[in-house]
């Protein structure tokens, strides 16, 4: 995490991780060397649904002794479904189901984008984080996304820009989990892809969805004329029902599948990205600077995942996710410590008591995360002070048990409890801080100027998808292009999206999260093993910027605190509230509750739906249950 944290190494024994658990119910451990044990958890089978080998969008529950898949889309499903039925592993299935979603959710992830993915090797007995997060090209500067006047050029401009565009990590990630820890050739892995998205093959019909997302970006403008050929072919946007042929998508994949992932990132297909980026001023305001150097420099970073430990009613669990550039796991971390000694499980689950303390908490926490964390390997992020007990302690005290509190809403100091005092990992920082004449360095050496963050006004969009085998093996991945459709540009001639992540960055510079070369914007993607006397016991993940953390979270204390079985974990309504007074309620928050909020200060939305969760949660028999959340037409399935 920094130079004196612990980094992805041995020296930790599981004695002495057990030791720290019994010293404090908040641990918070970076890149532990603990294995985990290879039997399975107890769980009650859920009786909310009827069980079935390939569970449909309308009942997305199944359940399997020898393998399962979760996804956000059928197709998707059975493609994974068919690699475990032909011999391949859980890592396997889960790149086939990643390149399916490049064809069956263009809007929403692909091999122009990244993302982050915890793998559980059953052979190795533990958790390995791949990175896989885009990188700001080396043109990269500060004030890239700032006018001529220095005023932040409007959301829409800046996402739909070559700028926008970070270097793209999923192929790379496929591409090494595979070799880690697959046992199936790639470019078997990405036929089923090339099938749906070749004509002639699988058919894939637009569901409603995508075709919800082809009309906006089609009457805002968002995408090139390139990508409106394929959508919106004949200048009418494609609709629900409508069959999707991707034929340039299909050539690229075939170009991937015989040539080697080095044609993406060195060869032919990185030549037409640089030249799409740099190029976009042709129908975009502004170019980028991607050049095929840096598509050639990119890599994966290999970790270990945070983890935090939550001792609920139900269940004492370890919350294994990810670590910088995400915020997902020190921010989940953070709101299960201020929520743990609360003991929600004394009160109704859909009661104001427990809503307002969800609400109060995820202000603290967002506080935390808004000026403090960044990219690990630029920016010094006080990920133990966020966790130390006495911080904890302190900034539960501030959340009134009866009416909201702007307290909540202001950052805490958690460098005055991080050992060791305040360091630098970026040579920029060094030379701010002399310029500064602040050799120490408060908050990075920019002071606590004011930010401004676009992830509430535009929440970006993803999708999470998870995987599990006969052998125990087990993975969680979380995957994106950002915005639906993501920058809007498609390559011309080879059919995918560019992702905009480089808007996650903060627009303004000054902070941990300003843009700078070869940095990783952060980010709240929180794909999670949870683990329970050591060994598996579900895995979650979901799309929805912000509203990852509060959803996972959710999930999570419904499971710990609440006991729910993990298909009721994922149905029950779920709140939403990070900076301000507003509160996004879903549907299923019953109206006395709402009321009891606006009337305790908050400012209380109904929505539809909050975040999209994928889940598999294993059995007593070492058997898993699959769900796919009902929020939108997911499908998980087995091998039959």
């Amino acid at each position: 995490m920094g130079q004196d944290s612990p980094e992805a190494d041995s020296s930790d024994s599981a004695d002495e991780s057990t030791e720290r658990v019994r010293t404090t119910k908040r641990t918070f451990l970076q890149g532990t060397g603990a294995t985990l044990g290879a039997g399975m958890v107890p769980v009650g089978a859920s009786s909310a649904f009827e069980r079935s080998n390939v569970a449909s969008p309308s009942n997305a529950v199944a359940e399997a002794a020898d393998g399962m898949v979760s996804s956000v889309h059928p197709q998707a499903t059975e493609a994974g479904v068919e690699v475990l039925e032909n011999g391949g592993n859980a890592i396997d299935t889960a790149v086939a189901v990643q390149f399916a979603l490049n064809v069956v959710q263009p809007h929403s992830s692909g091999i122009g984008g990244g993302g982050f993915t915890l793998v559980y090797s059953a052979a190795e007995d533990e958790i390995t984080a791949i990175d896989n997060r885009e990188r700001a090209p080396l043109g990269a500067q500060p004030d890239m996304f700032l006018d001529n006047q220095g005023e932040e050029v409007p959301f829409f401009d800046r996402h739909t820009n070559g700028k926008a565009v970070g270097v793209p990590g999923t192929l790379k990630a496929a591409d090494v989990a595979v070799k880690r820890f697959g046992r199936t050739p790639l470019d078997e892995l990405l036929q089923p892809a090339i099938e749906l998205a070749a004509p002639g093959g699988r058919t894939v019909t637009v569901d409603e969805f995508l075709a919800g997302s082809i009309a906006d970006n089609v009457d805002d403008g968002a995408l090139t004329p390139t990508a409106r050929e394929v959508f919106a072919p004949g200048g009418d946007p494609l609709e629900a029902g409508d069959e999707l042929v991707q034929s340039d998508l299909a050539d690229t994949l075939r170009t991937i599948r015989d040539d080697g992932i080095g044609s993406f990132y060195k060869g032919e297909i990185a030549e037409d990205i640089a030249e799409t980026v740099q190029g976009a001023a042709r129908s975009r305001k502004t170019g980028g600077s991607m050049t095929v150097d840096d598509l050639g420099r990119y890599n994966v970073a290999i970790t270990r995942p945070t983890y935090e430990t939550y001792d609920g009613d139900a269940h004492e669990i370890t919350v294994r996710t990810m670590r910088s550039p995400t915020s997902g796991g020190y921010v989940i971390a953070q709101i299960l410590a201020l929520l743990e000694s609360f003991d929600l499980a004394q009160y109704d689950r859909r009661s104001f008591d427990v809503y307002h303390r969800l609400i109060e908490a995820f202000q603290l926490a967002f506080a935390d995360r808004n000026e403090y964390l960044g990219d690990e390997e630029f920016v010094d992020i006080p990920w133990q002070g966020l966790l130390d007990d006495e911080y904890v302690d302190a900034r539960r005290r501030i959340i009134d048990p009866e009416t909201a509190t702007s307290a909540t809403r202001e950052p805490g100091d958690p460098f005055a409890h991080q050992p060791g005092g305040q360091y630098y990992t970026s040579p920029r920082d060094i030379e701010q801080a002399k310029h500064d004449g602040n050799a120490s360095g408060a908050r990075n050496g920019k002071g606590n100027e004011p930010r401004t963050n676009s992830a509430v006004a535009h929440p970006g969009q993803t999708t999470h998808f998870t995987t599990a085998d006969a052998e125990g093996n087990v993975v969680s991945w979380t995957s994106t292009i950002e915005q639906l459709f993501g920058s809007g540009i498609m390559v011309p001639g080879r059919g995918f999206m560019l992702n905009n992540e480089l808007t996650d960055f903060d627009a303004t510079p000054g902070g941990p999260n300003e843009v700078q070369p070869e940095k990783r914007p952060l980010s709240s993607t929180s794909p999670t093993i949870v683990t329970r006397d050591g060994d598996p016991f579900l895995t979650v993940g979901s799309p929805g910027g912000w509203s990852i953390i509060h959803t996972v979270s959710q999930i999570l204390l419904n499971v710990a605190e609440f006991g729910m079985d993990i298909d009721d974990a994922i149905a029950e309504p779920r709140v939403y509230s990070a900076t301000g007074t507003w509160v996004d309620a879903e549907n299923g928050v019953p109206d006395d509750a709402v009321d009891e909020l606006n009337a305790a200060g908050h400012d209380v939305s109904t929505v539809d739906s909050i975040g999209n969760a994928q889940s598999i949660l294993v059995k007593e028999d070492g058997g898993y249950v699959g769900v796919a959340d009902h929020r939108r037409n997911g499908s998980a399935g087995s091998p039959s």
